[in-house]
């Protein structure tokens, strides 16, 4: 897999640095909200336990009243220039479970918790007009913060700082985003603060099936290669995966089932650990401002 992840990005800077430089697709600010989200659901049951005791074969009267709520916020500013592309993204996620089993304390827990804030510059080198839709794509570099809202049981607060440098695709019809590129991490979560370096590629891409109907798919692979300071909770790998049929409700309100997959193994024990997610999303999206498209 390093290997792959390695001559993807020699294979990406060659085409990049040997292609004509051609005009771009877009010109100036873009301000977008691209996902606001609200997944509730809740069931209360009443007088579970007697019915439990009395043998009633009816899990709408003998299971566990429950809470799940989750919210999603996704906004980005994005400038698009004549030779470049600087794009600074807000992304928000929470979720909690409440679980009330009969005769038992609550449960909680939280099934996702993340704040990440980032800025991208991409030198918009070449243009392609005719294959797979069009795209454009250049080298790029990145620099984001990573952590959460609240830490998770008998764990510090997540703080991350990273930054990356590689080659991407982007602003296609179909390729969203494909690149590949070298990570740099200041962990800050535990003390002393760790140095990481890792290798990652990612995609996003959209699939339109007809008018208000699409498939959206987007996904990452990091590989971690040293770290400066050794600890139980060090990563070999991190790999998530999400595909959504976005179904257009009325007007910027969709809603989108989705299958979302996330695994990661430890480089310090064995066991690789899975997180496999569906559900179904009522999405509220919108441009404040677009870029002018550029003929």
């Amino acid at each position: 897999m390093k290997f792959r992840i390695t001559s993807l990005c020699a294979l990406f800077i060659g085409l990049l640095f040997t292609a004509q430089n051609l005009y771009a697709l877009k010109d100036g600010w873009q301000l977008e909200l691209k996902k606001i989200a609200l997944n509730v659901t809740s069931t209360e049951v009443q007088n579970a336990e007697t019915y439990k005791a009395a043998g009633v074969s009816n899990a709408r009267l003998t299971s566990d009243s429950q809470t799940l709520m989750q919210g999603t916020f996704n906004f980005a500013a994005d400038y698009f220039a004549p030779k470049s592309f600087w794009s600074n993204t807000l992304l928000m996620e929470y979720g909690k479970t409440y679980l009330r089993p009969v005769g038992k304390d609550e449960i909680t827990n939280e099934n996702v918790d993340k704040i990440l804030i980032t800025t991208d510059y991409t030198y918009r080198l070449w243009n392609i007009k005719d294959f797979l839709g069009g795209f454009e794509a250049g080298p790029f570099v990145n620099i984001g913060y990573e952590t959460e809202f609240t830490p998770q049981d008998n764990t510090p607060l997540k703080k991350i700082i990273r930054g990356m440098a590689g080659a991407k695709l982007f602003e296609g019809k179909y390729l969203k985003s494909l690149y590949a590129a070298g990570v740099g991490e200041a962990d800050y979560t535990y003390e002393p603060e760790s140095t990481k370096f890792a290798l990652e590629a990612g995609f996003k891409l959209e699939n339109p099936i007809r008018e208000g109907l699409k498939v959206v798919s987007f996904g990452y692979y990091r590989n971690y290669l040293s770290e400066s300071t050794e600890r139980i909770t060090d990563l070999q790998y991190e790999l998530e995966l999400d595909v959504r049929l976005d179904v257009m409700l009325y007007k910027n309100l969709s809603l989108a089932p989705f299958i979302n997959y996330y695994a990661a193994e430890a480089k310090h024990f064995s066991g690789r650990g899975e997180n496999l997610y569906t559900g179904l999303s009522l999405t509220y999206s919108t441009f404040f401002k677009k870029a002018k498209e550029i003929e």
